[in-house]
């Protein structure tokens, strides 16, 4: 039950990480345009971006649950991203009840900038990983105990 707990929280955090990205986007878009929507910008991009940070969060749980991050690569882990986005842009078709010729104008735009997060949330995760462990330099399991350590054992 806690390693679910754990799953879901972290995609939560995925997701307001992704949504702030994304709202900072759709401010940018609204100061560059000056196109006047019903509802900002910012909110609306926020919003899709925390859909796509929870929906790639599932995916990469479902897929890659067990491996670590140095053991991801960035293109499977963009795939995984552009996947999500994908899956997005259809949830938000449907729910808009978009034209075809929409659709396909929001599909590779949703899949390109999920695919840029997610390539951006590894990275920014193994610069965390190596800023916690700045010993570390390769595979963990692959390292020893010093000579003090194994007298200590002994």
């Amino acid at each position: 039950m806690g390693n679910w707990l754990r799953r879901i929280r972290g995609a939560i955090g995925m997701g307001l990480t992704w949504g702030a990205g994304w709202s900072a986007a759709g401010f940018v878009l609204a100061v560059v345009t000056g196109f006047k929507a019903d509802a900002p910008f910012p909110l609306i991009f926020g919003v899709l971006g925390f859909f796509a940070g929870v929906i790639f969060s599932a995916f990469l749980a479902l897929t890659e649950g067990r491996r670590r991050f140095d053991q991801m690569s960035l293109r499977r882990f963009a795939a995984w991203g552009a996947t999500g986005g994908l899956v997005l842009s259809a949830v938000f078709a449907k729910a808009a009840s978009l034209e075809w010729g929409d659709v396909l104008m929001i599909a590779p735009t949703f899949a390109v900038a999920c695919a840029v997060c997610a390539s951006g949330s590894l990275a920014v995760a193994r610069r965390a990983i190596r800023a916690e462990f700045p010993d570390v330099r390769g595979d963990v399991a692959e390292a020893e105990l010093t000579d003090a350590e194994k007298r200590k054992l002994i």
